[in-house]
């Protein structure tokens, strides 16, 4: 008969016979994130491949403006004008004991970007165009002087050039560091469009989640048609303060670009894979 050999437990310590647990591996971070929508774990690289969009359930998520202008125009093809545009503080604000000025500092070092908006000239499939893209990672991509002097000068330029004009808007609204200067920028804005709009112009707006406040307010809701990305956030005011103010309980999927769409404030509810073919097609449809 032969003698059995006693295997070693899983737990055993040194001088105890070898362990058979497996070494664990570890995973570089940032390689996985999780959909806000339907809580799945993706692989980043997967997400980024599929234009930031869920795979799983279309979730589309926030991106900045390079990515956008990347995701949008023709290979190589953007040209970006006004960079040299830059911010100042000309209030000398101050909240919670930190200055604006400190706070451009701190965003301009943390996203690589001079301001929350690029604006340029690039192709879409051919179609050259005048572009404009919010840049949400910048200060909730708020609308302050030199955001809306960047975009008065783009729809100048569109003017000037005979080119359709697109806004992809991602904004948290007029920016309380600058006070009444942020407020100026929704007249102007208006203003340059409405010269645009007479000068025979075509103006694509996009709305991004989210699009609020004065952005709303202003050169997002003007354009010639209007396209929103799947779910988008789009409004003035809060949901919370409309309902306060009002005194009712406000409809499922209130200001979300469904809704809106469905009742005829905006035109189409655009997945970001079509996006470049759609707009390819409005500007040949409008003869642009």
């Amino acid at each position: 008969m032969s003698s059995s050999v006693p295997f070693p437990p899983f737990n055993s310590l040194p001088g105890e016979g070898p362990s058979i647990r497996p070494k664990k591996l570890d995973v570089p971070a940032g390689l996985w994130l999780r959909c806000p929508s339907c809580e799945a774990m993706l692989y980043r690289k997967a997400v980024a491949a599929n234009l930031e969009v869920c795979p799983e359930c279309d979730h589309h998520f926030r991106v900045g403006a390079p990515r956008r202008i990347e995701q949008l125009v023709d290979p190589g093809s953007f040209e970006e004008l006004y960079a040299e545009i830059a911010p100042a503080d000309p209030l000398e604000f101050q909240w919670a004991g930190k200055s604006y000025a400190d706070r451009i500092v701190a965003e301009q070092d943390r996203t690589g970007s001079i301001e929350a908006v690029m604006t340029g000239a690039a192709y879409i499939k051919g179609r050259r165009v005048a572009l404009a893209a919010m840049d949400g990672d910048w200060l909730m991509g708020s609308l302050g002087s030199v955001v809306g002097e960047k975009l008065t000068r783009l729809i100048e330029h569109a003017a000037e050039s005979s080119l359709p004009l697109i806004i992809v808007c991602m904004s948290g609204g007029a920016r309380m560091h600058e006070g009444a200067l942020s407020l100026m920028q929704m007249a102007k804005t208006s203003a340059a469009l409405a010269r645009y709009d007479e000068a025979g112009g075509l103006y694509i707006a996009v709305l991004a989640n989210p699009t609020t406040g004065g952005t709303t307010a202003s050169f997002a809701m003007l354009g010639d048609i209007i396209l929103a990305e799947p779910a988008a956030l789009i409004g003035f005011a809060g949901q919370r303060v409309i309902a306060n103010t009002i005194k009712a309980e406000l409809p499922e999927g209130f200001q979300r670009a469904e809704f809106l769409a469905k009742h005829g404030y905006i035109d189409r509810v655009v997945s970001r894979h079509e996006l470049r073919n759609e707009i390819a097609r409005i500007i040949d449809y409008c003869g642009k």
